[in-house]
Formats: structure tokens, sequence, C-alpha cells
């Protein structure tokens, strides 16, 4: 098989899987639901409350991972490092990002209890 035709197959083989995954699972989640349905329990215990956290977290690591790209640029260009400021600045900022989205979410937690 040629590289060009494999580059190609690839991610649409991926995509198609991708949907069909998401086609059982969604087809499994209400194959349960109705089985919790049949027995008469009730199917309120798959309603999940809509959190804002997942989203915090995320915007909160990658705006350190931007950051700690800026300041290993900044470290490479004033102090002529290696790579290693980049990685360590990414994972520094980043992990200083994923400890305030902590700190917020328990200061908001706290607020509500």
């Amino acid at each position: 098989m040629d590289v060009e035709v494999l580059g190609v197959m690839i991610p649409i083989i991926g995509l198609v899987g991708a949907f069909i995954m998401v086609v059982y699972l969604r087809k499994f989640q209400n194959m349960e639901r109705m089985a919790i349905i049949d027995k008469g329990l009730d199917p309120t215990l798959f309603k999940m409350e809509r959190s804002t956290s997942g989203a915090l977290r995320a915007a909160l690591l990658l705006m350190g991972a931007g950051l700690g790209l800026l300041m290993g640029y900044w470290l490479d260009s004033s102090f002529d490092m290696q790579e290693v400021a980049y990685f360590s600045m990414i994972f520094i900022f980043g992990g200083l990002g994923l400890g305030l989205s902590y700190l917020i979410e328990e200061s908001k937690n706290k607020e509500n209890k």
C-alpha cells in the first residue's frame, strides 16, 4: 500500500471508528436506562449536574501551558538555554494552573455549603 493512500485512510478510519463508538455508547446508555425503567426504579439517577469545573480546569491548564511556553522562550533567548526550558516551564505553569483551579473549586464548594 502506498504511503499517500495510507496517510489518507488513517484519519478516515479514525473518524469512522470514533463515530461508531459514540453511536454504540449512546445505544448502550439508552438500553441501560430502559432496563432501569422496566425494573421500576427512578430514572433520574442518570441526571448529571452541569458543572463548569471541567471547563475551568482546562482553561487554566491551557493558560498555564501558554505562559510556560512564553517563559520558556524568554529563558531560551535570555540565558541561551536548551529545550529543557520549554518543557519544564510548561509543566510548572500547567501545574500552577491546575492548582489554581483546585483552589477556585474548593472556595466555590465552601460557598455553596
